[in-house]
């Protein structure tokens, strides 16, 4: 199944007719229907959202885009809806259970660090990557929508206090971030790569940083 966007209405005029030359019903417009398929683990490239003129619509589309990383299982398990993170892609409790603690990185005894190296161990099966931890409540992703994510990641109270370019520079070069790529053997990765998802967010900061609809879905 390839991905698809349901899109908000001022798109849905501005894209209407695109597909065979007629106008589709705006309930039945999809962004797929004017941007190239892609496949689940491929990330589009920001120069194929240019199709949609509209820059505040394109702008939405973008951070759609870029929330098929963010909801992936290999990001949204530390950025979890309550105090202990997931495993695998089902959404699994962490195993053994832990809890964040009062600094995010575990509680004494049970850091994330006492397990979680720098690297992934392979013979162990214990993935890592530099600063394991999970994500702060502020910035918890499972079971929000790709507009209550994109407001937490625009407002400096709840990602961190990151401004817009940091923000870019986190999801593009962040040592954390990259493991979603090279989260080890027999863990599915993330979708794309982390170059094209820090060019997605660029792509998005500089066409004004919007959000999409509530009910908009990647």
């Amino acid at each position: 199944m390839r991905p698809s966007f349901f899109l908000g209405a001022s798109v849905l005029a501005l894209l209407a007719g695109a597909a065979c030359g007629r106008r589709q019903p705006e309930s039945a417009m999809r962004l797929s229907d004017v941007l190239p398929p892609v496949a689940p683990n491929e990330l589009r490239t920001p120069e194929a959202f240019a199709v949609i003129g509209d820059k505040s619509e394109r702008s939405k589309a973008l951070f759609l885009e870029a929330s098929r990383v963010l909801l992936h299982p290999r990001c949204a398990n530390c950025h979890p809806d309550g105090d202990s993170p997931y495993q695998g892609t089902e959404w699994k409790p962490h195993d053994p259970p832990v809890v964040r603690g009062p600094e995010d990185k575990g509680v004494v005894g049970m850091e994330c660090t006492s397990c979680h190296q720098d690297k992934n161990l392979e013979l162990a099966r214990v993935p890592g990557a530099p600063n394991w931890h999970v994500a702060p409540r502020s910035m918890a992703w499972v079971g929000r929508t790709p507009r209550a994510i994109c407001e937490q990641l625009k407002d400096p109270a709840r990602n961190g206090g990151k401004t817009l370019a940091q923000l870019v520079e986190h999801n593009g070069h962040d040592e954390l971030v990259a493991w979603g790529w090279q989260p080890g053997a027999g863990r599915e990765p993330a979708p794309g790569s982390q170059e094209r998802f820090g060019a997605i967010t660029a792509a998005w900061v500089e066409t004004g940083a919007e959000c999409p609809s509530e009910e908009a879905r990647p």
